[in-house]
């Protein structure tokens, strides 16, 4: 049992990040597993919690906290149309079974491993952010068959192995294959349910040494509490931003801001 003060700073920390990544998932439309994971690694890590599992604790608890904020994610997105329902059901099982051995994998993997992958996923996610183009394809139509088993089960078993949803990788694989921006982002709000739940519930089963409090499995519960919160009150606010600014520039800076984070974390892994 940790004493309180610092209970408090890990809760003020949590409280913070908690806004930032609704603010961000409001503003940028992007996924707020992609900022939660890194800024529990180096919350946790600052308060003296960097077990040999830390990775895991924080791939699970965004994993969990996205389980809860994709449901609203996907009422939202459907009321307007946006979610493309017989896509979903097609994709579901060859999505969750992705996610699922992607659960399997991290919970065999060290955590400087994990930091090793969500280095260099992140510096890719990045990369497209600030390059990627909304016109560039591949085909007109999603691919069936052995297309559809490499690019579902890839889809959930990196998303699992970097803790986020169905966005960072869901958004960019529909529209290259010809899906229209806002369809596509209301039904890789369903992607992100169909990888978090598998994985979440694998995650509250694991056992992890060294975890911060009030971990249960892999999954820290104030960290859940909070974050679920804070992103429930913030994401309105960036949502208003975005439609008050223009989001382009603050796009770049925050695809900026995430090839930086990418970058530490892989210089963290090689030691220097």
């Amino acid at each position: 049992m940790s004493d309180p003060i610092t209970l408090l700073s890990m809760l003020a920390l949590l409280v913070g990040i908690g806004a930032l990544a609704g603010i961000i998932a409001g503003l940028l439309g992007v996924g707020g597993g992609i900022v939660l994971v890194p800024a529990f690694f180096y919350a946790f890590a600052h308060l003296g919690y960097d077990g040999p599992q830390l990775m895991q604790v924080c791939l699970g608890t965004s994993l969990a906290t996205i389980m809860a904020t994709a449901m609203r994610s996907v009422r939202a997105h459907d009321r307007r149309g946006a979610v493309d329902w017989a896509l979903l059901r097609g994709w579901a099982p060859v999505i969750g079974g992705g996610a699922v051995l992607g659960f399997l994998t991290a919970t065999q993997l060290k955590s400087t491993t994990l930091q090793a992958v969500f280095g260099c996923l992140g510096l890719v996610a990045g990369l497209w952010m600030a390059f990627g183009r909304a016109d560039w394809r591949l085909a007109d139509h999603l691919p069936q068959g052995p297309g559809k088993w490499a690019l579902g089960g890839g889809l959930g078993f990196l998303s699992v192995l970097m803790g986020i949803g169905g966005g960072t990788f869901g958004v960019p694989m529909m529209t290259l294959y010809g899906m229209p921006i806002h369809r596509a982002v209301g039904t890789a709000s369903g992607f992100g349910l169909i990888i978090a739940v598998p994985s979440a519930i694998g995650f509250l089963v694991m056992p992890v040494a060294g975890a911060p409090p009030y971990t249960l499995g892999a999954v820290n519960l104030p960290a859940f509490v909070v974050i679920v919160a804070m992103t429930l009150l913030t994401t309105p606010l960036g949502v208003r931003l975005a439609h008050a600014m223009d989001p382009k520039p603050l796009k770049r800076a925050f695809a900026a801001f995430l090839i930086l984070v990418a970058l530490n974390m892989l210089r963290k892994v090689a030691g220097w």
